[in-house]
């Protein structure tokens, strides 16, 4: 299986587990679904990156603010459905790359549905407004549902 360099705006197939999955004492995601990287640190002892994914999702949020969604554009370059979707901002999992709940694109040997967040599918711009990385708009959420998900399957809360 190729495995890309994870950065900013890689979307990757993900056994994403929600914080309520979590909570229920669950230590896998029930469903493999599109979710992208908002943050990627290099080791500096050389070991593996940590990465920070959001997931992407065809439910509506709750309220504005806690996601960002998909412009057709976009969905259409990363190969997913016609359906609305959705950038979840208010939670996020963490990980050692390349972790054990990524998966290959299904009919491919590869992780990545986009090659980089070069071709702009992960940027404000391409939801409506300024230039400006989607990671920023993370940030600025204040997300603090992150699970830290170790490779011996231990969920820790990332504060």
């Amino acid at each position: 299986m190729s495995l890309p360099t994870p950065e900013p705006g890689l979307v990757i197939p993900y056994a994403y587990l929600w914080r309520h999955e979590h909570r229920k004492g669950q230590e896998e995601g029930r469903k493999v679904r599109p979710s992208v990287i908002v943050l990627a640190v290099q080791n500096s002892k050389g070991g593996a990156p940590r990465v920070t994914v959001a997931p992407i999702t065809h439910t509506p949020p709750a309220k504005d603010g806690e996601a960002i969604e998909l412009p057709p554009r976009v969905k259409q370059a990363l190969g997913l459905d016609d359906d609305r979707s959705w950038i979840v901002l208010d939670e996020v999992n963490q990980f050692a790359w390349p972790g054990y709940d990524i998966r290959p694109v299904p009919g491919s040997k590869t992780v990545s549905l986009t090659a980089s967040s070069r071709r702009g599918c992960t940027t404000r711009s391409s939801v409506g407004s300024s230039n400006w990385p989607l990671c920023g708009a993370w940030w600025r959420s204040g997300a603090t549902n992150q699970f830290d998900r170790r490779p011996s399957g231990d969920r820790r809360r990332v504060h």
